[in-house]
């Protein structure tokens, strides 16, 4: 150090006097004998003299532990804003705290703490956060499969060809996500709101491609992209090599912004969990069931059941005002749409001609039905049930709304309850409504009240003013049984003649319930 310091002595005079030419050559042959990096060795020439000790001294800090100290109390009164905002308002809880007895501030430590900045109050409050674990939650991993996956926002698709497809799924796990459940993979299109369903068994990539092959073997049309969300399922090399061999486009919403995949979200609650509800379904036993739903409830929803696809949408004020296309099916869509080929859409006519939507209703019921058993842990040869025969079901529909909800998942009955289908009081009308109805066949429109008045003329005391209300059910089901004569042209219906009879035995009444 003593070699150093004559060192420094001699050449700083030398170089503070030399001029700017002369100064280069000094400072090379300086940092290169003395080993000093150039910047540090052009600050001890500066300051170099006799009496100097040019050694590095340990520069005093300027923000303490009191000041530290001071700035994580004030953090945490402020309920651990962020530097920027602690900032802008540490001259006002400072001055509170002191007001109120909280802080008692060194003026030193006060002047400090008021003149920090925004970053050097991040800088010092960082080991703090980090020990809090105060973080900020990362929008996305960053890792290099996503990146090279590129982002669609729900306002890039620009009106696109049927094809584009949303793609997302369902988990049937009922009211935990806890072990093996069944899941429902669901691709709608952008454009026609065409909608296809598959079960999973198991959440698997290699899964999903193989289930992404036979949805592809049965759509009109074929398919050009994907848009997934973030779910490891789909974002992976698996996934990814099976759209490149098939020359799909495959996109990616944002991380935490559902609203980028709002097509598939509507049609995940207004297709897949009005069919199947929200149970649990879990085993090979249940997909099987699943899988005969999606099948059959894919030609109901895609050729009879319309939706809204949204026009345009402005703000006025605080009020969003939106317009809406007439409202049209899947098929619909498809067929006025110019860019879907004229082989594509005969295909489509044919298979519409084809169809019965009733039947398709009937057996979306039924299966809806072994989902329920199957939840309820129903053995399988206990649920087997036999097929109900379609005339009777149609004769069904204008009665059923009469037992409240149709659909089994969504019931809320107990397993031993029993459909309540016998009398609690004799029929005060049985012995003269064979007259009552030669009166109805006269008289068509003549009201319950007038018949009930002949009644008490033709037999007096016999009747109670309080058995109008009876009289007018029992007129009120001779007439829908004979709008169901009209309605259905069922002539021989054997339900409408019991009716229009009179005779109201157990058996009859257990047969009403059942249809």
């Amino acid at each position: 150090m003593e070699t150093r310091r004559e060192l420094i002595e001699a050449v700083g005079e030398r170089y503070r006097a030399a001029g700017r030419v002369e100064k280069k050559q000094i400072l090379d042959e300086f940092a290169e004998i003395a080993g000093y990096h150039r910047k540090y060795a052009i600050r001890v020439l500066r300051g170099a003299s006799r009496n100097a000790d040019v050694t590095r001294s340990r520069s005093r800090r300027i923000y303490n532990e009191a000041v530290v100290t001071a700035l994580t109390i004030v953090w945490e009164a402020a309920d651990r804003i962020c530097g920027k905002r602690l900032k802008a308002v540490l001259p006002t809880f400072v001055e509170s705290m002191e007001h109120h007895g909280h802080l008692c501030l060194d003026s030193e430590v006060r002047q400090r703490l008021l003149g920090m900045s925004a970053a050097t109050i991040d800088r010092l409050l960082r080991p703090i956060r980090e020990v809090a674990k105060q973080r900020r939650r990362r929008a996305f991993l960053s890792t290099p499969l996503r990146k090279s996956i590129s982002i669609r926002t729900f306002n890039d698709w620009n009106n696109p060809p049927p094809g584009y497809f949303e793609m997302d799924m369902v988990a049937h796990c009922g009211n935990s996500v806890a072990g093996n459940h069944v899941h429902s993979l669901v691709l709608t299109d952008i454009a026609s709101g065409w909608t296809e369903a598959a079960a999973l068994i198991v959440r698997e990539q290699t899964l999903i491609t193989v289930t992404l092959d036979e949805i592809q073997s049965r759509l009109p049309f074929p398919m050009l992209g994907l848009d997934v969300d973030n779910d490891s399922a789909f974002i992976n090399e698996t996934v990814l090599r099976y759209c490149r061999s098939r020359e799909l486009e495959l996109t990616r919403s944002r991380a935490y912004k559902k609203n980028d995949q709002a097509w598939i979200e509507q049609k995940n609650g207004a297709v897949i969990r009005k069919l199947v509800g929200y149970g649990r379904l879990e085993g090979a036993e249940a997909t099987v069931v699943l899988a005969e739903l999606h099948k059959v409830a894919r030609l109901y929803v895609n050729y009879f059941q319309p939706s809204f696809k949204l026009k345009s949408k402005h703000r006025e004020g605080a009020k969003v005002v939106k317009k809406y296309h007439p409202p049209a099916t899947p098929c619909e869509q498809l067929l006025a749409d110019e860019r879907v080929g004229i082989s594509v859409k005969e295909q489509l006519r044919a298979q519409f001609a084809s169809l019965d939507p009733v039947q398709l209703l009937s057996q979306i019921r039924q299966t809806q039905q072994k989902i329920a058993n199957v939840e309820a842990g129903a053995v399988s040869e206990q649920h087997k049930q036999q097929s109900i025969p379609l005339s009777q079901f149609v004769q069904s529909l204008a009665t059923v709304w009469r037992h409240g909800e149709v659909r089994a998942p969504y019931r809320k009955r107990r397993p031993d309850a029993k459909p309540h289908t016998w009398r609690t009081r004799a029929d005060p009308f049985e012995g003269v409504w064979p007259m009552v109805q030669q009166w109805l066949d006269e008289e068509p429109n003549t009201t319950a009240k007038d018949l009930f008045i002949r009644l008490n003329t033709q037999i007096p005391n016999r009747f109670k003013p309080s058995q109008l209300r009876t009289l007018q059910r029992r007129v009120k089901e001779w007439r829908t049984a004979i709008a169901r004569r009209l309605v259905l042209g069922c002539n021989d219906d054997p339900h409408a003649q019991t009716i229009l009879s009179g005779i109201q035995s157990e058996a009859t009444n257990k047969d009403v319930i059942t249809l």
